[in-house]
């Protein structure tokens, strides 16, 4: 969920070159253990509204450790979880025994052709060459089969959760107007947006901003500069208790669309 203030997109999304997405992406090639325990999770209703009545068979891309792709399990569904990293499909191996676990990307992942009913994309879109992914999403879904995108955004609205978030360089990775591209294989998408909320202590919050892409990648100063402000922040200026639990605003927002008939 890294924040970017330019260039941005018309449409309101990041426009990332190729190699600093690809830089920024590999802070995620380890730390898969913190990451677990402090990302968020995603509204039950959104996993509902994503996946078909229809769907058997599923896939995950850029699961990670497996925080989406268990909701997806737990609809009965036969789930291949993807992701270039192995030090977060060894823990999603962990959570998710029974789930296949393969290297690859969104661009390029070892999924058969036509073999899966639903693709999703949670937490991930932002890391892609969107015109490539969407055209393996069309390679590997069945005929009349869902590509579905979802990213957790921190409600900046509220003024102590922009500043919270511009402390932690994580934010608006898309602004609530952007609308994906899908391209000519798949129909109109349509979005559901749920606003929820993540309770965490004032030590998890301090982990959070160390699993983010831009501490991950910082120097040993930068990174120190980013938990000094983060604990005067929520402790001096917000005053928390150093063991308080602050409810931190989130809202999901989810897309999805059908692959045409070819």
């Amino acid at each position: 969920m890294t924040s970017y203030s330019s260039p941005r997109g018309s449409q309101g999304g990041p426009r990332l070159a190729g190699q600093r997405r690809r830089e920024l992406a590999d802070a995620y090639l380890s730390g898969a253990g913190r990451y677990d325990r402090v990302r968020p999770g995603y509204p039950a209703a959104v996993a509902d509204w994503v996946v078909p009545p229809q769907a058997c068979r599923a896939a995950d891309i850029g699961a990670g450790t497996g925080i989406f792709t268990a909701l997806l399990v737990d609809r009965a569904l036969e789930v291949t979880a993807v992701d270039p990293s192995e030090d977060m499909l060894a823990v999603l191996a962990t959570r998710l025994p029974g789930v296949p676990a393969l290297p690859g990307t969104a661009e390029h992942s070892p999924l058969p052709d036509a073999s899966v009913d639903l693709l999703t994309l949670a937490q991930t879109w932002h890391w892609c060459d969107h015109p490539a992914a969407v055209r393996e999403a069309a390679r590997v879904l069945t005929p009349g089969g869902r590509l579905a995108l979802l990213w957790n955004q921190l409600d900046v609205s509220l003024p102590w959760v922009h500043r919270l978030s511009r402390i932690m360089h994580a934010g608006d990775v898309f602004s609530p107007a952007y609308r994906p591209t899908f391209g000519p294989s798949f129909g109109p998408p349509e979005d559901f947006l749920v606003h929820w909320s993540q309770e965490l202590t004032v030590p998890a919050l301090l982990d959070l901003a160390r699993s983010r892409s831009h501490y991950r990648r910082a120097s040993p100063i930068g990174r120190a500069r980013v938990e000094t402000n983060l604990r005067w922040y929520l402790t001096e200026y917000l005053a928390f208790p150093p063991d308080a639990v602050v409810r931190l605003p989130y809202y999901t927002h989810a897309w999805r669309a059908q692959l045409l008939p070819r």
